[in-house]
């Protein structure tokens, strides 16, 4: 039987969440982008960023969720807020279908007889729970997810389907990682002796802080001798690249295909862009924002905005410039040698 849509009134939704509401006591029953051209019945919007003001005249939504300075310019009823975007993400929350996860254990899962599972924590089909690891309550390991040695995913947290903890992976409450995931393998360690390359046993592991999420095909290696750590509320989307020892600081985000080498520190609400690269044993303070792109190779010790690479450009003028860059080192040299030369 397919699940009741829920309904609310702005008055609802304003006293649920602190908000003045302007208009007409619509009712919301979904949500719908600003711009929509035939939006279901009852959809909610939301205008955060300036760059969609002009859609906001001809709107077709019931309701927008917007900052009071743009309230006089809207046309159908509004829920004000001083952060519109989280107000809606909160909104549109009491839309999403959850699917509900019984407690109990799958009866093709594999669980070590020294594996210690509480028994409100759900265990899906073909799950594998290794020796001495520990599942908290209310735990979701989704199926076809490996958990292996020595491993504990804390209270209320969720594998959703096909995510590999290796070994020694300490995942704290309410932590969310994506299908394909791999956390606790082993850490690019390599030592060269006689002509041939030896691996470094990666002997660490990783931890995850509270309320974490870690995007599909993200992988969290192990460190050598400490352990890889996410602090509280660190956010990863999908196919990032966590190396060795690693430490991330409590709220930094990074956006998908970031790859940090081993060792590096980053610090407390830190922003990095897509497919940035940060190499190994560096150490960047808080508040620091990368730009997508961007090649990070040395330490960063100020708060602030930073950026490398080469914008997109029609490609006639990127090869005229490509070739002027290799000849940068001979004309600032030609123009020193002029300098010094000059009365």
């Amino acid at each position: 039987m397919e699940a009741t849509t829920p309904r609310f009134r702005l008055s609802a939704l304003a006293e649920r969440f602190g908000l003045e509401w302007r208009g007409e006591d619509a009712e919301v029953c979904g949500v719908a982008p600003l711009q929509a051209e035939a939006p279901a019945g009852g959809a909610l919007a939301f205008l955060a960023n300036p760059a969609y003001r002009k859609h906001l005249a001809a709107t077709r939504v019931a309701a927008v969720v917007l900052h009071p300075a743009e309230a006089e310019h809207c046309p159908v009823p509004a829920l004000l807020s001083a952060n519109p975007y989280a107000t809606y993400a909160r909104i549109a929350a009491l839309f999403e279908r959850v699917p509900t996860r019984p407690a109990g254990v799958h009866a093709s899962a594999d669980i070590d007889p020294t594996a210690a599972i509480d028994p409100t924590a759900h265990i899906g089909a073909f799950v594998s729970v290794g020796a001495r690891s520990l599942i908290g309550a209310g735990a979701v390991v989704g199926a076809g997810s490996v958990i292996g040695e020595d491993c504990v995913v804390g209270a209320c947290s969720e594998l959703v389907a096909r995510v590999t903890l290796v070994r020694r992976v300490r995942l704290g409450e309410r932590v969310r990682i994506h299908p394909g995931a791999v956390l606790g393998a082993d850490g690019f360690g390599l030592a060269v002796d006689g002509g041939h390359w030896i691996n470094v046993p990666q002997l660490g592991g990783v931890v995850v802080g509270d309320d974490c999420e870690i995007g599909a095909n993200t992988t969290i290696d192990r460190g050598a001798i400490d352990d890889t750590v996410l602090e509280e509320d660190v956010r990863l989307d999908n196919q990032i690249q966590i190396g060795h020892n690693v430490r991330i600081g409590a709220h930094t985000a990074m956006a998908g295909c970031v790859a940090v080498a081993g060792s590096t520190r980053i610090g407390r609400w830190c922003l990095v862009g897509g497919a940035a690269g940060i190499i190994g044993h560096l150490e960047i303070t808080d508040k620091v924002t990368i730009g997508a792109m961007s090649l990070v190779t040395h330490s960063l010790d100020e708060p602030g905005e930073y950026a490398s690479g080469t914008p997109l450009q029609p490609k006639r003028e990127w090869r005229k410039n490509a070739a002027r860059f290799g000849q940068l080192d001979r004309l600032a040299r030609i123009l020193l040698k002029k300098n010094d030369s000059s009365p």
